[in-house]
């Protein structure tokens, strides 16, 4: 593969997920701002981390995802129906009332997010087959940039610009967008040849994926990974509102500050993976956790604002952002031939699920206890996370 062919391949990867990133970040952005704005409580507002539910059961279909698809061409046919699905869900939330019609918007938001998990299977599955091992960590980079970058704009950006034109303009911008980032994918007309495909996947290849040797190790871990951050992350911008920011501030400080943070910090993980290995990398990703989440419980006790919450800040999206790169690089290594959207798709679920259930636990904790409790408690499993990627994979050092 030339160095040309390598990098356009990277590029168009990156238009794909930062296309499935940004509407989902918006989304997740604009309505617990305005939840906590009409005073719902944080324990409510966790909840509504339920629609991401696809996310979590989208291994159900990937089977059937990965045997559909062979050549580049039958990927292109998933990824534009996925996205067209997608962009249509978009509009038609454009057109209700979030204030009025909150049961229904969040009906539609829960039927986009199963278009973009699907594009997300393929997308996936299309770059496993893709790139060989060497060039496995790049393209992990982009993924994660990809991501970012549409958290940019999709918590950020589009935050601010939301404030001054309102529901009605900045969606069908959106629906528009997640159909112009496919463009490039859509010209490629050669047939780029794909790393072959010996086997077909089937609905048996969901269980026998927690069947093989040392599998449980990686498991364990993928539940870990984020545990000592994700509490903090999901009750940042609420914590944010509590403590005096307008809807503009937390905008720019978590939604383009910290995710320029994650974006940029995305890129050095992918060096650093390359250049120390997976063993290494795990333990130094697990001990910014820990200093992460230690720094937020100082913070807390002092809530001395400014800098200080920019710095927090920072240090929480870098962390988050640094980490995605070892669980896709891991995840692809533990990704069969013939069952890569399967394979991948279950070991992402798996962080997917206990994310959602430390975001629900954390709303929870806070309201029962303080946001000292949770900071406290993040600690506790940060450490947790150190220890076990010491122990658990010295033998793979």
């Amino acid at each position: 593969m030339s160095n040309i062919d390598n990098r356009k391949r990277l590029g168009i990867f990156f238009s794909l997920y930062i296309a499935q990133s940004i509407p989902m970040s918006f989304f997740s952005t604009v309505v617990p701002v305005l939840m906590r704005q009409e005073e719902f409580s944080m324990t409510t507002i966790a909840l509504l981390q339920l629609i991401k539910i696809p996310w979590l059961i989208k291994f159900l279909w990937s089977p059937f995802i990965d045997r559909t698809t062979s050549s580049l061409r039958s990927y292109k046919k998933w990824i534009f129906s996925s996205e067209l699905c997608y962009a249509i869900l978009i509009i038609s939330v454009s057109l209700l009332d979030i204030k009025t019609d909150m049961m229904l918007v969040a009906v539609l938001i829960l039927l986009s997010f199963i278009a973009s998990a699907t594009q997300d299977i393929a997308t996936d599955a299309l770059a496993i087959r893709s790139f060989d091992k060497k060039n496995k960590s790049m393209v992990n980079s982009m993924q994660s940039m990809g991501s970012f970058a549409g958290t940019l704009v999709g918590s950020g950006v589009l935050l601010l610009i939301y404030k001054e034109v309102g529901w009605s303009i900045v969606l069908p911008a959106l629906s528009l967008f997640v159909m112009l980032a496919i463009v490039p994918l859509m010209l490629q007309k050669r047939e780029t040849p794909l790393i072959p495909k010996y086997t077909k996947a089937s609905k048996k290849d969901i269980l026998s994926f927690f069947k093989q040797k040392g599998i449980a190790t990686q498991i364990i871990y993928l539940m870990l990974v984020y545990s000592g951050l994700i509490g903090i992350l999901s009750s940042l911008r609420p914590y944010m509102v509590d403590l005096g920011y307008s809807i503009q501030e937390i905008g720019f400080q978590s939604g383009i500050i910290g995710t320029a943070c994650g974006f940029g910090a995305s890129y050095i993980g992918g060096r650093v993976v390359k250049r120390f290995g997976r063993y290494r990398s795990r333990i130094a990703f697990a001990g910014m956790a820990v200093i992460t989440s230690v720094y937020f419980l100082i913070f807390s006790l002092f809530q001395d604002c400014g800098y200080a919450l920019y710095i927090g800040i920072c240090l929480l999206w870098a962390t988050y952002g640094i980490s995605t790169i070892i669980v896709y690089t891991t995840a692809m290594d533990r990704s069969r031939e013939g069952r890569e959207g399967t394979d991948f798709t279950l070991q992402t679920v798996l962080t997917h699920f206990s994310s959602i259930v430390i975001a629900i636990a954390s709303g929870r904790i806070i309201d029962m206890f303080s946001m000292k409790t949770l900071y406290s408690v993040e600690i506790f499993l940060a450490l947790t996370t150190l220890l076990f990627s010491i122990f658990a994979f010295k033998k793979s050092k």
